[in-house]
C-alpha cells in the first residue's frame, strides 16, 4: 500500500490528509503527511541534481548528516529509482529528467554528437514565454558545449545544450552560478526574481561525482555544499512566498543499485515520506503538473509527487 510517514508535526496550523498506515518495504512505518494551508500551491520548480549515489549512501548515511536531516524535516521520496539502463552513464539521465525520453543516449558525448531535436520543458517554457534558467556553477561561458579544461564543469550534467530547439535561448538562459553571497543564483534568490524553472547542476566536486582536483570525498563535499545553498533558497522571497519547490534527485545510484534518494521542499510539507513507487519520469511530471504544462514523453504515464506531497490545491 502506498502511503506517507508523519515524523514530526512542525507548525502550529496544518491540516492532515491520512493515506492509510502499515510498514514499507525498507521497514519504515507509513502513515500521512502534513501541509502548512497558509502556503498557495506552488508557481516555480527549483530541479537540484546530484550525482552516483544510492538511497542508503545518503538517507542515513555517515557522510551526508545535512542532507538527511533536510529529507526527515521536509519530505522524501523512499522508492525512487533512476529509471534507464545501469550500463549507461550520466547524460541520458539528464535528458529523461528533462524531455521525457533519453534520445536513445548511452553515453557521456558532448552535445555536437547528439543534437536532439525534440520536445523538452525548455522548449515548453520558451512557447508560453515563461523564465528558466540553468545555474551552472563554474560554466565557462553561457551555452557551453564543452567540458571546462579542469573537468569541474560537465556539459553532460546541463542538459539545455543538447537541444537544437534551444540554440539561440541556450546563452540567455544558461549562466553560472555563482558563490554563496554572490552571482547569479544569490542576487535571484535575493530579488524573489527566481525563473519558472531553475534546473541547477553543481559542479563535479559538489555533485558527488569528483573529478581530478576533487578525487575523494564526494559524498561529505556534496552534503557541505547543500548545506551552504539550500538555506540561502528557503530563506529567498520566493520560498518564504510558498511559490517554490525545490526537487533534490541524483541521476543514478551504482552500477549494480539505481535505488536513489530523492527530496521535496516546499513549505507545505513537513516530515513527510512516500513509499510510493516514483522515478525520473515522475520527476518531470511533478514539475510539469506544477508549472501547468503538458506532460512531456514518459511523463505522461507517470505518476507525479504533487499528491502524496500536497503540492496542489
Amino acid at each position: 500500500m502506498s502511503a506517507i510517514v508523519w515524523r514530526r508535526l512542525i507548525g502550529a496550523a496544518v491540516a492532515t490528509v491520512s493515506l492509510g498506515a502499515g510498514v514499507s518495504a525498507y521497514g519504515e512505518p507509513t502513515g500521512s503527511v502534513a501541509r502548512a494551508s497558509r502556503f498557495p500551491t506552488p508557481t516555480k520548480v527549483m530541479v537540484i541534481v546530484e550525482e552516483n549515489r544510492t538511497y542508503a549512501e545518503i538517507i542515513g548515511g555517515s557522510d551526508a548528516p545535512y542532507l538527511t536531516s533536510l529529507a526527515r524535516t521536509y519530505g522524501y521520496a523512499a522508492n525512487m529509482t533512476a529509471n534507464y539502463p545501469v550500463g549507461c552513464p550520466s547524460l541520458a539521465a539528464y535528458i529523461l529528467l528533462t524531455s521525457g525520453s533519453t534520445g536513445g543516449i548511452c553515453d557521456d558525448k558532448g552535445p555536437r554528437h547528439h543534437p536532439l531535436p525534440g520536445s523538452n520543458i525548455f522548449a515548453q517554457l520558451d512557447a508560453a514565454h515563461r523564465p528558466w534558467r540553468n545555474y551552472a556553477e563554474d560554466l565557462p561561458h553561457p551555452c557551453a558545449r564543452k567540458n571546462s579544461g579542469n573537468s569541474v564543469f560537465l556539459v553532460r550534467h546541463t542538459a539545455v545544450p543538447y537541444y537544437t530547439s534551444e540554440a539561440r535561448t541556450c546563452a540567455m538562459g544558461q549562466t553560472e552560478l555563482g558563490a554563496p553571497g554572490r552571482g547569479a543564483l544569490h542576487d535571484d534568490l535575493a530579488a524573489g526574481r527566481l525563473p519558472s524553472y531553475s534546473f541547477v547542476s553543481p559542479n563535479a566536486c559538489h555533485d558527488m561525482h569528483g573529478s581530478p582536483s576533487c578525487p575523494s570525498a564526494h559524498v561529505a563535499a556534496g552534503d557541505r555544499w547543500l548545506r551552504t545553498w539550500i538555506p540561502q533558497i528557503l530563506a529567498g522571497a520566493d520560498y518564504r512566498a510558498g511559490r517554490l519547490t525545490v526537487i533534490i534527485t541524483w541521476d543514478e545510484g551504482s552500477s549494480t543499485d539505481n535505488h536513489i534518494p530523492t527530496l521535496v521542499l516546499s513549505p507545505n510539507v513537513h516530515a513527510a515520506v512516500t513509499h510510493r513507487h516514483y522515478d525520473h519520469c515522475s520527476t518531470l511530471r511533478t514539475t510539469e503538473d506544477l508549472l501547468q504544462l503538458a506532460p512531456l514523453g514518459c511523463a505522461r504515464s507517470a505518476s507525479s509527487m504533487t499528491a502524496d506531497f500536497q503540492l496542489g490545491p
